[in-house]
């Protein structure tokens, strides 16, 4: 792959613990879309692993890792965004690709500090902090949000403390503590990666974890980060700009979750 078509994509040289492959891909969208430069794009075998092979070779990130994954049905995906590309090569219709790229070259050198940012969110996580009023809003954040907070205590042992309004409650050291065994065994890059960008969409590891747990679906947990969103364009509408970038923040976050589902597979 092209060092020139991958060098703007994928935010090199940034802490991979608060790397965003969203804001990325909305970077990329502002500069001119590269030609596509390759007629075909397939899964197959590449050193023990499934990878992205264009006209036959193998697909490699800036970093030079492998564009693969562990198991044929990653490997699969990752191809069919590449073999979906028209005559130019859009990356934010891409968002497994820019997640693997992530996991890779950059979160694969940093499982710790990523793993520490995710319970970093948790530390202020949405679903803690609750709206006094109109009623219809409590009604929405305690429907949507209750059952992510029970899966949380009831699996982990992790009793989180709510607020009213944006005032900050310091959660207690043993309920963060009670969630760090979710993330230490997870010792795939490209998990790890999907999961951070289920928690930056949602601004919510807890939703993150409800959905990496089958808790939730994706779509079901991409909803319950946009819970005060959706609230207020239900009151003020939304125009057609913000309707586009809510539908790409989706398709990111249902292609995280269905890493996250091929990898449990």
């Amino acid at each position: 792959m092209r060092d020139e078509f991958t060098k703007d994509w994928f935010g090199d040289g940034q802490d991979p613990a608060a790397y965003d492959p969203v804001r990325a891909a909305r970077g990329a969208m502002k500069s001119r879309l590269p030609k596509r430069f390759y007629a075909e794009a397939i899964m197959g075998p590449v050193e023990q692993l499934f990878g992205v092979l264009l006209d036959g070779k193998p697909a490699r990130t800036r970093g030079k890792a492998l564009l693969a994954g562990p198991n044929a049905t990653v490997g699969t995906m990752l191809a069919a965004e590449w073999a979906a590309q028209g005559e130019m090569i859009d990356p934010s219709t891409m968002p497994l690709t820019r997640i693997a790229h992530a996991a890779l070259d950059h979160v694969s050198g940093a499982m710790d500090e990523v793993r520490a940012d995710i319970l970093k969110y948790a530390a202020s996580d949405l679903v803690c902090y609750r709206a006094a009023d109109p009623a219809a809003l409590v009604e929405r954040q305690a429907r949507l949000w209750d059952p992510v907070l029970a899966h949380i205590e009831t699996r982990y042992g992790a009793r989180l403390l709510l607020s009213e309004g944006i005032r900050f409650v310091e959660q207690p050291p043993h309920a963060l503590a009670a969630l760090q065994p979710r993330l230490e065994p997870i010792a795939e890059p490209l998990a790890l990666a999907a999961l951070h960008v289920l928690t930056t969409i949602s601004g919510s590891a807890l939703i993150a974890i409800a959905v990496a747990d089958g808790l939730l679906e994706a779509v079901a947990g991409f909803d319950a980060g946009e819970c005060d969103a959706d609230y207020e364009a239900g009151i003020w509408g939304l125009d057609a700009e913000a309707a586009e970038r809510r539908a790409l923040r989706l398709a990111d976050f249902e292609a995280a979750t269905s890493l996250l589902r091929a990898l449990e597979g």
